[in-house]
């Protein structure tokens, strides 16, 4: 379909130049690192001796079942979510983060850099370790010449999600950790070359989801990538908005607030899960970006977008009178439907994410009207599932918000939306696979039965 366009593409590609050399201005993340983790281990083995074999908690047939929700069982330094708070990175609310992080010069919200910095350290950046770090990424963000050619040749009708899994696990030809691996690097070194290719797939997958996204949907053409500008400026700029500063302040949001959500969730917990089978982080992320394209999982704010927009179809109008809207979800309810976008399984508040994006809204686009349906739908909806009383948890999660906002930017294309929720949690995974390597974290096992076998053991 855009053969002759996707052709100049790569040659305008092609021609974009980048140095081969990392930058002689350092972050210091990877030395601070180093400082951090002997501590970090000596904490836990002295933990761990006092408290090894000290009681999580039961564990319940109906949670064998039932997904295993609420079985502490894993371990992930870099978030906690807790139900009636929502996510804190290293012990920080996404609120702090906004307010304490860097930020871009002009920009509004904090930059992805940061929170990456963060999740990795538990310290908060000064602006020069994260300018640093955006030329870090900046000058890591070359893609081989195979991988660009693979994604060139992909039919248009092959998934974008498809696409960015199948070019990230390609990328793997590129691993530190691997060639380190296969000549023998002592296990307390591991984490170097993890870290390492963490830092290559964080640079490389904005690039590689940008030519994606022009590839389907446009021309074929990308920008050529500016090293002295933040990571999601450059990504604003490949996908085509680049001349739109509120848009690239979104994207700066949009990559930190979704990078982490901590460990148990399907994309955290494949990264984590194929990670520990030292697996590298190229094949660890692309497990990762498999589970995140799920319907359940990363693909709920498309479906959250499709229901605003039929509402509007079956209401007859973008402004319904309160009424008209809690007559419309009544409706919904009582033919046996949901309300995307609202209930989350450990969270018993607002997302914060999602009032994250409705203070941005607020701030730039307030008379926007699905902006404002969503809005209404937050400040009416909870009220009637209470009432109806089957929802355990009336409150909006994040993808509540985050289609009604990429609609008003002109980024319309809803089976692309995945790939933005991929580039952001390869911030969040990678930075907890490093610390995971730095730990010497096991090979992941656990125990499952037959229900046989779980009658037998309920009632011996």
């Amino acid at each position: 379909m855009f053969a002759a366009a996707r052709a100049a593409g790569v040659a305008r590609s092609a021609s974009v130049a980048f140095r081969r050399t990392y930058s002689t201005e350092s972050s210091g993340l990877k030395d601070r690192l180093a400082e951090i983790i002997p501590q970090m281990k000596t904490d836990i083995a002295e933990f761990r001796k006092e408290y090894g074999e000290a009681s999580l908690g039961n564990v319940t047939v109906n949670q064998a079942y039932g997904g295993m929700r609420g079985i502490k069982c894993m371990v992930t330094e870099t978030s906690v979510l807790d139900a009636d708070e929502g996510i804190r990175y290293r012990g920080h609310t996404l609120f702090e983060c906004n307010d304490k992080l860097p930020k871009a010069e002009g920009g509004s919200q904090m930059l992805p850099e940061g929170v990456f910095y963060l999740l990795l350290t538990g310290e908060i950046p000064t602006d020069a370790q994260v300018a640093a770090l955006s030329r870090e990424f900046a000058e890591r963000a070359e893609l081989p010449a195979h991988v660009t050619t693979m994604i060139n040749n992909f039919p248009d009708k092959l998934h974008p999600m498809a696409q960015f899994s199948a070019a990230v696990t390609a990328l793997s030809s590129e691993s530190l950790f691997s060639k380190a691996y296969s000549a023998g690097v002592p296990k307390d070194k591991y984490w170097e070359t993890t870290y390492e290719d963490s830092l290559n797939v964080i640079a490389k997958i904005p690039v590689i989801a940008a030519l994606i996204y022009r590839n389907v949907f446009k021309d074929g053409t990308v920008a050529a990538l500016e090293l002295d500008k933040d990571i999601s400026y450059n990504y604003a700029n490949q996908l085509g908005f680049g001349d739109n500063a509120d848009f690239v302040d979104l994207m700066r949001l949009y990559l930190a607030i979704h990078a982490d959500h901590e460990g148990g969730n399907v994309s955290a917990h494949t990264c984590h899960l194929v990670g520990s089978a030292l697996s590298d982080p190229y094949l660890s992320f692309s497990a990762c970006l498999n589970g995140l394209a799920g319907p359940l999982h990363g693909l709920a704010n498309q479906e959250v977008l499709i229901f605003i927009k039929g509402a509007v179809e079956e209401m007859g109008t973008e402004t319904p009178t309160d009424q008209q809207l809690i007559d419309y979800t009544w409706s919904l309810l009582n033919s046996k439907r949901v309300v995307p976008g609202y209930g989350h399984a450990v969270l018993r508040v607002p997302d914060p994410r999602f009032v994250c994006q409705q203070q941005f809204a607020e701030k730039y686009i307030p008379n926007d009207n699905y902006v404002k349906l969503v809005h209404q739908i937050f400040r009416l909806v909870p009220g009637v599932l209470k009432e109806h009383g089957k929802a355990a948890n009336p409150w909006p999660n994040v993808d509540a918000h985050s289609g009604v906002l990429l609609q008003h930017y002109g980024l319309t294309e809803m089976n692309y939306y995945t790939v933005l929720f991929g580039v952001s949690r390869a911030i969040g995974v990678l930075a907890s696979l490093t610390l995971d390597r730095a730990l010497g974290l096991p090979l992941e096992r656990p125990k499952s039965m037959s229900t046989e076998g779980l009658k037998k053991f309920v009632t011996k």
